[in-house]
């Protein structure tokens, strides 16, 4: 690693503002774990965001359920929360949670006991425009006897800081119109993220039932400690993940992943058209690209400012 090297990278577009903020952090030296728990808030907090935080998407209930991780590359700290309710920035609960030695990750009514008792802030983070998507898809989907399970899009962030550490971190409201206490992929170790400082961090998004089925996030780590590059590990691992689950099922769900080396160098792979990622790097500024699948290989272009303004006005569009 080079002196001064840095780097941050996110899952979608939506955590653009995000990494930005916390590319200032990292260039301006400081750690890791900073940048990612500023930037996966950022996303928590912006209400448009429909996947994550407040904002994000309720349970069939209409109960808006929250998971969480985070994950510190040089000390193996890793904490966790899931299916929590009405706690204003969940990230914030797992990472201090992973300086707990025990009880690191929590779930339901005692997670959300913990963080109160911590002095956490409590919010309603079921919006009005949430609850209108909900009042949608069950007059479309269930209403008619018809599944309604899509939308599942996570944050992750996954940071390298000047002194060498990797950090990673998640958060989600998970798959829109779940089950009561589903939980997916994203607060689960080595499959909705991993971060091993000596190697690089990754983190995914997607079908959080397919997702595991690989540890993903793990799998990607191990190819690229044996001398993949970040871009050949994401790759490689979303490849073969998929072949296994169109053989075992017949198809596959949504797997989308984005990595960091401990050099800096990033990564990004996925089985669909249109995922997006964030990045920026001392060698790379700022950029969110939309990726295309050719084959075996991702590709990815910067995003034009025609894709940007048709994803703003989709986030933001009335809802009918």
């Amino acid at each position: 690693m080079e002196k001064n090297t840095w780097g941050i990278i996110a899952t979608w577009r939506m955590a653009f503002d995000g990494i930005s903020e916390g590319a200032t952090q990292l260039q301006n030296q400081h750690p890791a774990s900073e940048a990612v728990i500023t930037s996966v808030k950022m996303v928590e907090d912006y209400p448009f965001y429909k996947s994550v935080g407040y904002g994000g998407l309720p349970n069939e209930d209409g109960v808006v359920e929250l998971d969480a991780a985070f994950m510190h590359g040089t000390t193996m700290a890793l904490g966790a929360v899931a299916s929590i309710k009405d706690i204003a920035n969940p990230i914030e609960v797992a990472e201090k949670l992973s300086q707990e030695r025990f009880n690191s990750f929590m779930v339901g009514a005692g997670a959300e006991k913990w963080a109160h008792d911590q002095g956490f802030e409590q919010k309603k983070m079921l919006t009005e425009r949430a609850n209108q998507h909900y009042t949608k898809r069950c007059r479309e989907t269930i209403f008619r006897g018809l599944s309604p399970y899509t939308g599942h899009d996570t944050v992750g962030v996954a940071a390298l800081d000047t002194n060498g550490d990797i950090c990673v971190g998640t958060s989600t409201s998970g798959l829109f119109m779940k089950r009561p206490g589903r939980v997916g992929d994203s607060p689960v170790s080595g499959s909705g993220f991993y971060a091993d400082s000596d190697i690089g961090a990754a983190t995914a998004t997607g079908l959080g039932e397919d997702l595991m089925k690989g540890c993903i996030s793990y799998e990607i780590i191990r190819r690229m400690g044996e001398g993949m590059t970040p871009q050949e590990a994401a790759d490689s691992t979303v490849n073969d993940l998929e072949e296994k689950l169109i053989k075992q099922y017949g198809k596959a769900g949504d797997l989308s992943v984005v990595c960091i080396d401990k050099n800096g160098d990033f990564g990004a792979a996925t089985n669909i058209d249109n995922f997006s990622f964030s990045v920026a790097t001392s060698k790379h500024p700022a950029t969110i690209y939309v990726c295309q699948r050719d084959g075996k290989k991702t590709s990815y272009q910067v995003a034009t400012k025609e894709w940007l303004d048709a994803y703003q006005a989709r986030i933001t569009a009335p809802i009918i």
